[in-house]
């Protein structure tokens, strides 16, 4: 992936350097004389923003903005920008695996085979479990659940979702998040982290899921009371979660929620695909050309 972005950018007359998201250094010496950052996960503050006195685009691979200080953004008149739809596909494929990595036990069974066990224990095995039948709740419906329900229903599912407002198009029931809830075997999280869906998922609403439901979240760790979480699943209140990214990132070694082995997990790659990028640099690529013929930047996310 180096290699192709940066020939895209001898392509382009762009001179790209490329910062491992680990080198904090690395990243405080670029700043200064960078003039657009492409971002990806690493939180970038106001004393980074502060740093980048030629800054004038904060170009986001991906679609959530919450690790970049927007407002101080603004104040600087740099315009951040975001991908819509860039990383839908892979982000929609991981879920689906979460799912049914869930169902059937992934890590229980992978740990028990490389250990050279063979005739598993009946009452587990017994209990992996099929998407057919099963009633999946989809939170948001935007360009991933777009992907995932018509997915779901050919594999025998009920798919419902909610969302602000009902979808005409949808390929999906909508109810109300209580509801959804109370009635999903599975439910799946595609929404962004803002003020008002911080904790979305409390102690009160995962209360409300089915006995032995499955939580499945590539969104954001926010969502959801990661505590709360822990306990339902470690009492075996809720079956399962497959888990893509944590409140807390990156996810410290000793989260109890590692310990579980009904829990399957990812250091937040479900966006991270070949393609993904590919498409994302060709976008960021875009943004640049216009930003330096100054015309309309696509997906400004930010006004001054």
């Amino acid at each position: 992936m180096q290699s192709f972005l940066q020939d895209l950018g001898e392509a382009s007359n762009l001179d790209i350097s490329i910062v491992d998201p680990r080198d904090e250094e690395g990243l405080q010496q670029k700043l200064p004389g960078a003039d657009v950052l492409w971002h990806v996960l690493h939180p970038f503050g106001a004393r980074d923003i502060e740093r980048a006195q030629n800054l004038k685009l904060i170009h986001k691979f991906g679609v959530g903005v919450n690790t970049i200080d927007v407002d101080h953004a603004s104040m600087r008149r740099i315009a951040v920008c975001n991908m819509p739809g860039s990383n839908s596909q892979a982000v929609a494929e991981c879920a689906l695996n979460l799912m049914l990595s869930c169902l059937r036990h992934a890590p229980w069974v992978h740990g028990q085979t490389v250990s050279g066990q063979w005739n598993l224990q009946a009452e587990k095995v017994e209990s992996i479990g099929e998407l057919r039948g099963r009633t999946v709740g989809l939170v948001g419906y935007g360009g991933i659940p777009r992907i995932l329900a018509p997915v779901l229903l050919a594999l025998g599912s009920r798919v419902v979702y909610t969302a602000r407002t009902e979808k005409a198009d949808a390929e999906a029931e909508f109810m109300e998040l209580e509801e959804l809830l109370a009635e999903s075997d599975i439910v799946s999280l595609h929404v962004p982290l803002t003020d008002e869906t911080k904790l979305l998922l409390d102690r009160g609403r995962l209360a409300l899921m089915k006995p032995e439901a499955i939580i499945v979240n590539t969104a954001r760790g926010g969502l959801v009371d990661q505590d709360c979480l822990y306990e339902m699943l470690e009492s075996g209140r809720l079956a399962a979660a497959g888990l893509d990214v944590f409140s807390e990132e990156p996810v410290n070694s000793s989260e109890p929620l590692l310990r579980l082995e009904t829990v399957v997990v990812a250091p937040h790659l479900a966006w991270h695909t070949r393609e993904t990028l590919e498409r994302s640099a060709h976008l960021a690529v875009e943004n640049c050309r216009r930003l330096r013929d100054d015309e309309p930047l696509e997906n400004q996310v930010n006004q001054f």
